[in-house]
């Protein structure tokens, strides 16, 4: 047999996901070339490692156990790669991040740097909704979260980052009939939500319940990059961060609309269990984030703080 490191990749890509498509996207491989090393690598063994079922891709149980001895295999290689940086005197390992949603217009201008200094670092950056955040954390699944709304029932440390703040936003393509005050919008105007157990859509539901407000026409959308476009459509308005709203104001495809009591202020905070016992290369990165967040902040968000 004579198969390589990136085959044995591949083919683990392809077990995880049960997709060749979805492999060569993560991957970023096209889909032809990721099938030609799965045939290249099949062809090595004269026992199917996945079959066919009305269009559906199957790993066999053969292929389940290749898949783990795949796994095992690129483990030992990442780990000779990260003791040869430590060897050398480099940071090397794996940081491992939850965040949520909104924050992915954050984090990653705070990684930037740290990841260029040491090539020895691999990022695993999972984004997803707060009560999978705070369940990755919870089970020591990660090293760090983002997170605006601070969980209650864990003992944590944090560094407070930056501002969030959320304002009324409606696309500037929707027509009103006539001027009317924004608190009118409020009630007589189509609402966007997003999900059920969201902290952008707990504050926007905190501020209308302070207001007195209860408007029966509601929708929900599960991500803010389609609520941003179903307000760029005219859909309706919500209050909704905006820190991933930047492109959106510069082409005035959506506008902000003043109004008393917003915007609604809280604060992105890098938290870490204070139980956890930070590897070295997590260690490093916190390091690196306290001395160089007020230049990120002043260097990369100079457009969010003229907003307030």
């Amino acid at each position: 047999m004579n198969y390589t490191l990136n085959q044995l990749n591949i083919f683990y890509k392809i077990a995880q996901n049960q997709s060749i498509t979805k492999a060569a996207e993560e991957l970023h491989l096209t889909q032809p070339a990721v099938s030609i090393q799965l045939k290249n690598f099949q062809d090595q063994f004269s026992i199917p490692l996945t079959e066919v079922v009305g269009r559906k891709l199957y790993i066999t149980d053969f292929g389940r156990e290749i898949a783990e001895a795949a796994e095992q295999i690129l483990h030992q290689v990442q780990a000779i790669n990260y003791k040869t940086h430590a060897y050398e005197g480099k940071i090397a390992g794996r940081l491992r991040m939850s965040t949520v949603s909104t924050a992915k217009y954050v984090m990653p201008y705070f990684m930037t740097d740290f990841m260029d200094a040491n090539p020895g670092v691999d990022l695993v950056m999972d984004v997803t909704n707060k009560a999978r955040v705070i369940q990755s954390l919870e089970q020591n699944e990660v090293d760090f979260a983002l997170v605006s709304v601070l969980p209650d029932h864990l003992k944590i440390n944090r560094v407070e980052l930056m501002q969030n703040k959320l304002f009324l936003v409606g696309g500037t393509a929707r027509k009103l009939p006539g001027r009317r005050p924004a608190i009118r919008i409020l009630r007589e105007e189509p609402l966007i939500f997003r999900e059920s157990g969201s902290a952008t859509r707990k504050a926007m539901e905190g501020f209308l319940e302070g207001k007195g407000i209860k408007n029966p026409r509601k929708l929900e959308l599960m991500s803010n990059e389609a609520l941003k476009q179903a307000l760029i459509a005219g859909l309706g308005y919500s209050i909704m961060p905006l820190i991933g709203l930047k492109n959106e104001l510069k082409n005035e495809d959506l506008e902000i609309i003043p109004l008393k009591g917003l915007p609604i202020i809280t604060h992105w905070n890098l938290i870490w269990q204070q139980s956890k016992k930070l590897s070295p290369t997590a260690q490093a990165f916190l390091d690196y984030v306290l001395e160089e967040k007020d230049r990120i902040i002043r260097e990369r968000f100079d457009w969010f703080e003229r907003y307030g």
